[in-house]
């Protein structure tokens, strides 16, 4: 990960102009000495968090998905709870993990992303979630790990100007295929669009089939530069975990495809996206240590040379984990 403190000091130039400093509170709305909208506990908060919506196109929502992901880690601990956020912390596979929960959308992700940015130590920050597919080349039931985001959103926006590239962290995602191929899951890399609107700024059609002439291009333009698939919040995410030193990335079930007419599957991919989330950062954590223990920034291919750290054994397969 890049050192960005420095960029504290160039904010400070742009917040000690700001004419209304003293009527906001620097770090956010604050209840009981807990950030407002998560209700988090700092100290519980893990090194990687998974964030999820409550969905239920993603999965079938019998369950909170941060609380049912909490079933399969070691020690959980409910780490905050708001009308708008749940989230629980614990251990999988030596990783320190959180997963929170919360509304759809990228300005949802915004409010809990600044919370988790502000207070915590977190250094990692995975969408995991569902998405509709935009090219031939992903069917219903597969996974796509994002490299990168198109940024068809407006929170990203207010962030950064229209040519900054939000890219994903090349640890996780190397981290997430591996997790992935260990599973034996059907994944595709590539680029994820997202978009405030599901609808019209996705290029489907909203009431009586409504769509402005332009719009009815976006899906085409998806396919002619390669986006593989759609959804709302990790834009916002990455965008964020970037810019202010830490790791984003998106790692998505895929339940329809526009483009090839293959119809909405509920849940489809859903289990092996979680899985690969959970097997991904346990990956990712061992990455970690690896270069932690030689005082270097980013994980290198040859250090999986080293049998204590190597990847090949990093994951279970598919059966080790049904059991």
């Amino acid at each position: 990960m890049t050192d960005r403190s420095h960029d504290r000091d160039l904010s400070k130039d742009v917040w000690s102009s700001y004419k209304y400093r003293d009527h906001v509170p620097l770090r956010g709305l604050q209840i009981n000495g807990r950030p407002a909208l998560t209700g988090l506990a700092p100290a519980l908060v893990g090194e990687y968090v998974l964030l999820f919506v409550r969905d239920p196109l993603f999965q079938a929502m019998d369950e909170d998905p941060a609380t049912q992901l909490s079933h399969r880690l070691e020690r959980p601990e409910l780490a905050g709870k708001s009308g708008m956020f749940t989230s629980w912390s614990g251990y999988y596979r030596g990783a320190h993990i959180t997963a929170i929960s919360g509304g759809s959308g990228g300005p949802e992700a915004e409010l809990c992303m600044f919370e988790l940015l502000e207070h915590t130590n977190a250094t990692t920050f995975l969408r995991v979630g569902g998405s509709g597919g935009l090219s031939e080349r992903v069917r219903p039931g597969d996974i796509v790990i994002a490299s990168g985001i198109v940024r068809a959103d407006g929170v990203s926006s207010a962030y950064v100007d229209p040519g900054w590239p939000a890219i994903c962290s090349p640890d996780l995602v190397m981290a997430l295929a591996e997790a992935a191929r260990a599973l034996k899951v059907g994944y595709h890399i590539g680029l994820t669009r997202s978009s405030d609107s599901d609808l019209c700024g996705a290029g489907r059609p909203s009431v009586g089939g409504f769509l402005r002439p332009d719009q009815t291009r976006i899906v085409d333009d998806c396919r002619r530069s390669g986006v593989l698939n759609g959804e709302r919040e990790a834009s916002t995410i990455v965008t964020m975990a970037t810019l202010f030193g830490r790791r984003g990335g998106a790692c998505c079930s895929v339940a329809d495809n526009i483009v090839t007419g293959e119809a909405f599957q509920a849940g489809a991919g859903h289990r092996a996206a979680v899985d690969v989330a959970l097997e991904g950062i346990a990956i990712l954590g061992r990455m970690d240590r690896a270069r932690a223990r030689l005082g270097i920034d980013e994980w290198l291919p040859s250090l999986s040379t080293n049998d204590e750290v190597g990847l090949e054994d990093a994951a279970p397969n598919a059966a080790e984990l049904k059991r």
